[in-house]
Formats: structure tokens, C-alpha cells, sequence
């Protein structure tokens, strides 16, 4: 009876392993949300990059930093629960991101820390209200990610109302 039970743990490794489970499929409710939160996603890291070199003080300069670096992380993890659920992740900023971003990169120097910390915290915001739903409403493979990330969001949350 052990060798059996040995045996068949062995084959579901393996298919684990060579990719023959298939993960559960997206619902619409998945979709939506990994259509939104991708592109703020992406938006949040592009954004960071320019506080980083425009942020007039270190604090702004360094949170531009740590977007980055964890929205890049946050990206890819998505990007992976929505490439094995059959959801195309999107490689570029949507229209909507693209024209926020040109506003971003255009406001005066003197103007930017305040634009920028004003503009996260509204982003956060949403996002955070998004990835909580997600980690209750969402099907099996994105509620952990969808938990996870609201984690994340809500500490920078947190950051961001310090100032």
C-alpha cells in the first residue's frame, strides 16, 4: 500500500513538473482585474523611474526607486499567474498610462515631489481596493498573489501618507 501511494506521488510530481496540470482558467472577474492592475503596474514603475532622476528630495527620489524595483517584482509574478491561466499580459502602456505618464514627465521641477507623492497615493488607493477584491472574489490562482500584493500596496499606502 506505501509503494503505491510512493508510486503515485511520483507521477503527479511529474506532471506537476512537466507542465501537464493545466492551471484553472481566468474568469471575467480575473481579466478585468489583471487588465487594470497591469497597467497601473506598469505605470507605477515607469513613474518611479522619473522620481528617481526628478524627485527633487531624496525621499521622493528613493520611493521612485523602491516603485520600481517592487512593481517590476509584482509585474512579473501577475504576468505569470496570467500567462498559466490563458490571460494575455499586456507589453505596453494603454493609452490612458501612456497620456499620464507624459503629464508625469512634463510637470515643472518645483511642482513634481508634490505632483508625484499626490499621484501615488491615488493609485495605491485604487490598486489596493482592486487587489482585496481580487483575494476574495478571484478564482483560486490569482486570490494568494492577489493577498500578497495587497499586502504590498497597503505598506506603501502607509508610506505615502507620512508625508
Amino acid at each position: 500500500m506505501k509503494q503505491r501511494w510512493i508510486v503515485a506521488l511520483v507521477m503527479v510530481a511529474g506532471l506537476v513538473g512537466s507542465g501537464a496540470v493545466v492551471a484553472q482558467k481566468a474568469s471575467q472577474t480575473d481579466r478585468d482585474f489583471v487588465a487594470k492592475v497591469s497597467q497601473g503596474g506598469m505605470y507605477e514603475v515607469e513613474a518611479g523611474k522619473v522620481a528617481a532622476t526628478r524627485g527633487t528630495v531624496a525621499v521622493v527620489r528613493n520611493f521612485g526607486v523602491l516603485e520600481s524595483h517592487d512593481h517590476e517584482g509584482v509585474g512579473a509574478n501577475l504576468k505569470r499567474v496570467a500567462n498559466s491561466s490563458g490571460v494575455t499580459f499586456p507589453n505596453a502602456l494603454n493609452a490612458e498610462f501612456s497620456a499620464r505618464l507624459a503629464k508625469l514627465k512634463a510637470v515643472a521641477t518645483d511642482q513634481f515631489d508634490s505632483y508625484y507623492w499626490n499621484d501615488m497615493k491615488q493609485i495605491h488607493n485604487k490598486d489596493h481596493g482592486l487587489f482585496v477584491e481580487e483575494a476574495q472574489h478571484g478564482s483560486a490562482s490569482y486570490q494568494q498573489f492577489a493577498h500578497d500584493t495587497a499586502a504590498l500596496v497597503a505598506a506603501h499606502l502607509g508610506w505615502l501618507n507620512t508625508m
